[in-house]
């Protein structure tokens, strides 16, 4: 959820875009439709991909998903369940949007029926889901409610944390607040020391930037966040890191026109000014395949991705993922060194799919998913 123009207090929609009224998500939508690029060309071939979610009984709308491997060797994907872009409670949804989950056993070829991971008592949104090295799976997420004035719009009650220490067969009721003046579009990111790292973004009437924030104790507290320097830009950030080769951590940032990013040497605690990629992107995704090619998912055009061989110095040409627009995407490495691609459609009935993928040093290999 990138959070454009918003005022102080009240949240923009997790597609984008200002957030005076409940009209506000189809006209973020259409916004950046109309701003996107033209599509490239991607595989959308009938069996090219599965529907993880299609209905998670909230509404019928499932977006912003996340994957990962369980201990137990399945995967557990999570995704945002609701009525629409922004759920807020009615008489449809008296708890409005919530986080739900469903599990593989079969390497992503076809998923349980849906599961409610956490919901509060107000709209929970955009899941991040992590499995720790001890075993424990974290999902981060966060929450709007309506504003407590009675105006239009919605106002954050801060990012959050649920665990589960039973390869996800139930999860803390009662989340543990990371941060309350950031947001988070990714996962977790466990680092080489052990700490974990999380992505965050924040925004106000002036100025829109990411930040990164730092658990030691395996996720119970968090320290405050750091900024990142946005070298004058505009970043409505959905931070995503990943940890390189020589320990330097890597930072992408979601720009208002194109994405940017930015490395710490010093394990996070300053960062460089933040610098354009040269394209465009939201929430990127970072993953590092067999053979460290990092593979960079994003929207934008469409679901794209792009992947550096040189520990993200630079990067490949974009590769067209599918031709939707919802992306939001994660990725995880199957049991055969193959890449299972998650990502949404956006619009009404809106489902999360899924795709498989082989990364060479050549370049992308689109593969049948659980073939």
């Amino acid at each position: 959820m990138a959070l454009m123009g918003a005022p102080s207090g009240v949240l923009g929609n997790r597609c984008g875009g200002l957030v005076l009224g409940l009209a506000c998500a189809a006209w973020c939508v259409a916004e950046e439709v109309k701003a996107a690029p033209a599509p490239v060309a991607a595989d959308v071939s009938p069996q090219s991909w599965v529907t993880v979610f299609a209905d998670a009984g909230a509404g019928g709308y499932e977006a912003f998903p996340d994957v990962c491997r369980t201990a137990d060797g399945r995967l557990l994907a999570v995704c945002y369940a609701g009525y629409g872009h922004i759920a807020m409670p009615d008489a449809r949804l008296p708890k409005g949007g919530r986080l739900s989950g469903c599990f593989s056993d079969d390497e992503g070829k076809t998923w349980s029926a849906a599961f409610t991971l956490f919901d509060g008592p107000y709209d929970d949104r955009d899941p991040s889901v992590a499995r720790l090295k001890d075993g424990r799976l974290a999902c981060t997420f966060f929450t709007l409610k309506p504003r407590a004035d009675g105006q239009a719009g919605y106002e954050s009650l801060g990012a959050f944390i649920v665990t589960s220490s039973d390869n996800g067969k139930t999860w803390e009721s009662e989340p543990r607040l990371i941060t309350k003046a950031y947001y988070c579009s990714s996962p977790i990111r466990e680092l080489a020391d052990g700490r974990l790292a999380l992505g965050l973004y924040a925004e106000n009437e002036k100025a829109a930037w990411g930040a990164v924030t730092f658990s030691e104790d395996g996720g119970k507290t968090w320290r405050a966040p750091v900024d990142i320097p946005t070298g004058g830009l505009r970043l409505d950030a959905e931070t995503d890191l990943i940890q390189l080769k020589d320990g330097s951590l890597f930072a992408a940032l979601r720009g208002s026109t194109t994405s940017a990013w930015s490395v710490s040497k010093d394990g996070g605690k300053s960062w460089s000014s933040a610098e354009q990629f040269g394209f465009p992107g939201h929430c990127h995704y970072l993953h590092r395949a067999p053979g460290d090619i990092i593979l960079m998912a994003h929207r934008l055009p469409d679901t794209s991705l792009h992947y550096s061989l040189d520990e993200c110095r630079t990067w490949s040409a974009n590769v067209g993922v599918d031709t939707v627009f919802g992306a939001y995407p994660s990725m995880v490495t199957l049991k055969d060194g193959t890449i299972l691609i998650v990502y949404y459609e956006e619009g009404p009935g809106s489902n999360v799919r899924a795709k498989r993928l082989r990364a060479t040093r050549q370049g992308i290999e689109w593969l049948p998913v659980g073939g």
